[in-house]
């Protein structure tokens, strides 16, 4: 299994589509800090946008790009001529969010929602993103010098968005279950995209460059259990230690020793959430010789015992089965 596919097996990420946005110039968005297992995402489908998070330089967006905002922090999309902005007004149509303004005239087209990660107290993917990014679209000036396979998947990306644009207009039966489906979907096209970019983000995407090292990580995926040692991981990657510990530390932003604590952390809390397993269990399954060092380590790691996270992961199922009940 490839890095991306390892990670988002261990955190599967779902997405939903909140808002359409039509609007004629001058117009303006305002975005509040969202959750920690969130991540805002706008799709720019037609018009130019400039992005304002308060924290990084503005940026501009043109048709086809793609926003995200890992960070959550509060952020603005608005247009840049100067004039005074209206953030329209808002009315459902067939079951989704509309906003826009008075003009008849409309050529900003923009898609917002948001990713939403599993229920863990880490959130190793969003550690792995930068605090803002953005994927440029396929008609983006000098697209022609990018090579063949990576102008196939802006293509295969630029696909699911005209779904998703379709499926918004037409909002027929059951789009808004594949709407989301299809924002769990973009989520991982994004990540292979910015995975592949030049400058991959910071993190365990840096490792999709490194393919030399995928060997490690699988075997610390698949086998997470087991007391790894530098030597043993080194040897399958046929490296000497040295330049193993060098090279995965330079890629992935911390030790191979510290990212197999975080796949066990991970696969504890997923079943601490999701099953009866008792703690004594998931500790042998997460390759600790004791309860006791297991109860330290997940303390340690993730901010809480085991037995907290196991009665907070079910509270917090409960109110997100009620919310949805109530919707």
């Amino acid at each position: 299994m490839d890095i991306l596919s390892s990670l988002l097996f261990l955190m599967p990420v779902s997405g939903t589509l909140d808002i359409r946005c039509h609007f004629s110039p001058p117009w303006r968005l305002n975005y509040a800090a969202t959750g920690p297992r969130e991540i805002p995402y706008h799709i720019l489908l037609r018009g130019s946008a400039q992005v304002d998070d308060g924290e990084n330089p503005v940026i501009s967006m043109q048709a086809g790009d793609i926003l995200l905002i890992p960070s959550g922090v509060p952020h603005v999309l608005y247009e840049g001529s100067g004039h005074h902005s209206t953030t329209g007004k808002m009315h459902r149509e067939r079951g989704l969010l509309i906003r826009t303004n008075g003009s008849e005239r409309k050529p900003v087209n923009i898609l917002c929602g948001r990713f939403i990660l599993p229920s863990s107290p880490r959130q190793i993917i969003k550690e792995s993103l930068p605090r803002r990014l953005i994927i440029r679209g396929i008609d983006e000036p000098g697209d022609v010098t990018h090579l063949k396979e990576e102008r196939v998947a802006r293509s295969r990306l630029a696909r699911l968005i005209t779904l998703m644009h379709e499926e918004a207009i037409e909002h027929g039966p059951g789009s808004e279950s594949m709407m989301n489906h299809m924002s769990g979907a973009l989520f991982s096209m994004t990540l292979r995209m910015a995975s592949e970019s030049d400058e991959p983000p910071t993190g365990l995407l840096r490792l999709a460059k490194r393919p030399r090292l995928q060997p490690a990580f699988t075997a610390m995926f698949e086998n997470y259990s087991k007391a790894w040692t530098m030597a043993e991981l080194a040897a399958l990657c046929l490296m000497s230690r040295a330049t193993f510990a060098r090279q995965f530390a330079e890629a992935a932003g911390r030790s191979a020793n510290d990212l197999l604590v975080e796949i066990r952390m991970e696969n504890a809390s997923k079943q601490l959430a999701q099953t009866s397993n008792s703690i004594s269990e998931i500790a042998q399954d997460s390759g600790y010789k004791s309860d006791a060092a297991f109860q330290r380590a997940f303390k340690k790691h993730m901010g809480m015992t085991p037995a907290k996270w196991r009665i907070q992961s079910t509270l917090l199922a409960s109110c997100n089965l009620t919310d949805h009940t109530k919707g």
